[in-house]
């Protein structure tokens, strides 16, 4: 854990957060900047700044993001309609917070990914 970090004072609940799933290695809770109907950040609990930093080692929690991104998208009804997941890296790939998070976004027509 990062004493200066807000996601990893909200997995510790320290800073309250609307959850929808935390176990060992995950937790996912509502984005306050919602860019989407369904916009849910999933967070491993333990600090790494971005995905970048995370290898062999972090297979299985890396492994479960995708499972709970899967598993919310069903329960959020975002995966009959289709639904992204995105992760930030770096300053220059958009990232805010230094603690590695996805996106998992849904509930309406998302567009491109990227315009030109």
């Amino acid at each position: 854990m990062s004493d200066d970090c807000i996601f990893c004072k909200i997995v510790a609940a320290e800073i309250p957060s609307h959850q929808f799933y935390q176990d060992e290695l995950v937790t996912a809770f509502q984005d306050i900047s919602e860019q989407a109907p369904v916009h849910i950040l999933i967070v491993p609990n333990q600090h790494f700044n971005d995905v970048g930093e995370m290898g062999d080692a972090q297979a299985e929690i890396l492994g479960r993001i995708m499972q709970v991104a899967s598993q919310l998208a069903v329960q959020q009804g975002a995966a009959s309609e289709g639904w992204r997941l995105v992760t930030n890296v770096g300053r220059n790939g958009g990232q805010e917070v230094f603690h590695t998070h996805f996106h998992l976004l849904g509930g309406r027509p998302l567009g491109p990914l990227l315009t030109r």
